[in-house]
């Protein structure tokens, strides 16, 4: 049985590994998509209102893949026929993620080795998309960072728990990450 076994689990693996991720339409530059076969389909009929809560960063020379899982979301359901149009998205960051929504400045007195934030032009990409950008006034108190330290695209809320409230109670989904 096992040497039976051990050629599916190969063969199931070089069909995965083969699969290219996609650009999408929407933010071609972030967000890479897979096409997938489903069972369960998409209602391309819906308004999805999303509000994605960012609470982590990672490498300070990269962007965050968090926020770029906003830009995979318009891309992957805009490719499965959802309009642009039907989705309404808003990110709330803060915790770690607070430092990744910082002016080119900023960024740099709180990462010397980065040449600039990596996440400004996903930030405008997803801007441009109508998506809302929300920072928690009470972290950026907590990091001592000023609201003039922030990229343009960004509001700045009473704190997180305040704006994720207010969303959900105005019909947004929320989306841990």
């Amino acid at each position: 049985m096992k040497s039976l076994l051990f050629p599916a689990v190969f063969l199931f693996s070089l069909t995965l590994m083969a699969q290219k991720a996609l650009q999408g339409k929407v933010i071609p530059e972030y967000g890479p998509i897979f096409q997938v076969e489903t069972s369960f389909k998409t209602d391309t009929t819906q308004v999805m209102k999303v509000v994605f809560d960012i609470t982590k960063s990672e490498d300070p020379s990269s962007p965050n893949r968090f926020i770029g899982s906003v830009a995979r979301f318009l891309n992957m359901h805009e490719m499965e026929g959802v309009p642009v149009e039907n989705m309404h998205l808003a990110i709330v960051l803060h915790g770690q993620a607070i430092t990744d929504i910082l002016t080119n400045e900023a960024y740099q007195e709180h990462f010397p080795e980065a040449a600039s934030n990596p996440n400004l032009p996903l930030l405008k990409a997803l801007k441009a998309q109508h998506v809302e950008i929300i920072a928690c006034g009470q972290s950026l108190a907590m990091h001592h960072i000023k609201p003039d330290q922030l990229a343009e695209e960004v509001d700045v809320a009473l704190s997180a728990m305040t704006a994720l409230v207010q969303l959900q109670n105005q019909g947004y989904q929320l989306l841990k990450f």
